[in-house]
């Protein structure tokens, strides 16, 4: 069991419950709704947490303790073209990608660090309260999760909150966002521990669509985790999805424009 995974089973069973019951997913088929169009291999020991597509290049993210990196990856083949391990006691997390520096956030450590996109070399740090979970960019500010139903509005240059956002479906607050990625004014986020991919209005917070991608990946091996990981693909209308210690890496097109309400 991780780290994450214990500590989510602390939560209180009424918090859970109403976590789970919040998520009224689609009830038409996979089919009718995303179609795959490419697989690639993906590294099954990186513990993904964040993605990002750009320049030519996918960057990650990884956790658990010991075992954290920032790393560029060649998309077709899977194979880490550099790497930067973290402390051992910082647990990587979300990541984005603004103006030429990467921003990554660790677990409880309560500190992002950022990184020259081209050589990884680091740069800055900042601090911040709570946890860090998911981090995207608007292309303006940045946009963090911490696993409650809140999203945070930051600025990329003091790392303070502007504003936040409560993500609401019909009314009611959603927990355990946890990756995040805007495509086209419209924020995607994984939910921890399950195959849903929630699209949401970032000034609302409103959830305008609920997607289930349990059969993206049925033959999953025993030795992948949860899904995690969402980036816009090369052609900057698809989007590349995968898992924690998942060995495959999925391109997949919407069957409704990212701005569809």
């Amino acid at each position: 069991m991780t780290a994450r995974r214990a500590a989510l089973n602390l939560l209180p069973p009424l918090l859970m419950s109403v976590a789970v019951a919040a998520y009224g997913c689609s009830e038409r088929r996979p089919s009718e709704v995303y179609d795959m169009t490419a697989r690639f291999p993906h590294d099954p020991l990186a513990y993904t947490q964040g993605l990002v597509w750009a320049d030519s290049v996918l960057f990650e993210s990884t956790g658990l303790y010991g075992h954290s990196t920032i790393r560029r990856v060649d998309l077709r083949s899977g194979k880490v073209l550099a790497s930067r391990a973290l402390p051992v006691d910082r647990f990587g997390e979300g990541l984005t990608l603004l103006n030429g520096r990467l921003y990554q956030l660790t677990w409880k450590e309560g500190t992002a660090y950022t990184y020259d996109a081209v050589t990884l070399a680091p740069r800055d740090s900042f601090r911040y309260p709570g946890e860090g979970w998911g981090l995207a960019t608007d292309g303006t500010s940045l946009i963090m999760s911490d696993g409650s139903d809140s999203l945070r509005v930051l600025s990329p240059t003091t790392f303070h909150v502007q504003k936040i956002v409560h993500v609401r479906d019909n009314g009611t607050p959603l927990y355990q966002l946890n990756e995040l990625e805007y495509v086209d004014g419209e924020l995607f986020a994984n939910v921890y521990q399950s195959n849903w991919v929630l699209r949401i209005d970032p000034i609302t917070g409103t959830v305008r669509e609920t997607i289930d991608f349990a059969e993206l990946y049925p033959e999953r091996p025993a030795s992948a985790d949860v899904m995690n990981g969402i980036a816009i693909a090369p052609d900057g209308k698809q989007l590349l999805l995968t898992g924690k210690l998942w060995p495959a890496l999925f391109q997949v097109r919407l069957h409704t424009s990212p701005t569809q309400p």
